[in-house]
């Protein structure tokens, strides 16, 4: 029996707007394209992509043209249906300055999340998309991280933010990948050896991961109740360092969703060495 047919399609949605970075939406776009719940099987691919713009053609800075699936107004009708929105960055101060989209469909989604904490939702904005997420509010009291070129707009606007919402700072961290609200499951976290915590040099464990932990993440009723506990209702969120982190990040995603080995072979066909970012106050399993 083929691995799709247990294990649903795990949906994601990118965001597109003019002037943003190719490499951030067309590097985890072709990571993910490559992963597969059996690496020798072609029908087994892991993950569905759509595209979202305000218009039906996107041109990046590098002067590529993509073309959406959907406009934001049936994005917002079709949201619930996507596991996984990924945000890339790239000429982020019009969209900032002018307060426009994606911001109210990042707003959304994590809303989404607070109201429906039974499903497993990832947020992953690249690069300078993160700048997005702390404008709407998201990275309050999370640890993040963007391109080095924008810490210092990145700091302000978080500061600006927090102020504006009376709520924690965003911990600003170089790292090529920050996750934050990882998967939870029962166990006295003081003892489970899949916790990393701030102060914690140790990397993650990349034990227990992959396509049927996914799978029973949004089934079983004890992780569902664990998860609405959490911060955003345990809506996983990651940032990513410039350009090509959102690689790392997209291949964080493929082991954990899929399988150490999904993650490998992508890694292999693109003959990318996949660099390791951080996971925060979770337990990853």
């Amino acid at each position: 029996m083929a691995a799709t047919d247990s294990i649903p399609i795990i949906k994601v949605l990118f965001t597109l707007h003019e002037g943003m970075d190719a490499l951030d939406f067309v590097g985890p776009l072709e990571v993910l394209s490559h992963a597969k719940h059996n690496i020798n099987d072609d029908s087994t691919k892991a993950f569905s992509t759509t595209f979202v713009s305000l218009t039906e053609h996107t041109v990046s800075a590098q002067g590529a043209s993509f073309r959406a699936h959907m406009d934001f107004k049936e994005a917002y009708t079709r949201l619930s249906e996507f596991d996984i929105l990924i945000i890339p960055g790239g000429g982020v101060d019009p969209i900032l300055k002018a307060k426009a989209e994606p911001l109210g469909l990042i707003r959304a989604f994590s809303d989404l999340q607070k109201k429906d904490p039974k499903k497993e939702r990832t947020l992953l904005s690249v690069c300078t998309g993160s700048l997005f997420l702390a404008q709407a509010g998201i990275l309050s009291g999370l640890s993040a991280t963007t391109h080095p070129d924008s810490y210092a707009k990145f700091e302000k606007i978080c500061s600006e933010i927090s102020q504006r919402d009376l709520a924690e700072r965003c911990d600003v961290v170089e790292e090529r990948y920050v996750v934050n609200n990882l998967r939870f499951d029962l166990g006295n976290p003081e003892e489970n050896p899949y916790v990393r915590r701030k102060s914690d040099a140790r990397r993650p464990s990349m034990g227990r991961k992959g396509s049927n932990a996914w799978k029973e993440s949004n089934a079983r009723r004890e992780s569902n109740a664990r998860r609405a506990a959490l911060r955003l209702g345990g809506l996983r969120v990651i940032t990513t360092g410039g350009v090509t982190c959102g690689m790392d990040a997209a291949f964080y995603l493929v082991s954990i969703m899929v399988s150490e080995e999904a993650a490998a072979e992508g890694a292999r066909i693109l003959q990318y060495d996949w660099k390791k970012g951080i996971v925060v106050d979770g337990i990853d399993i």
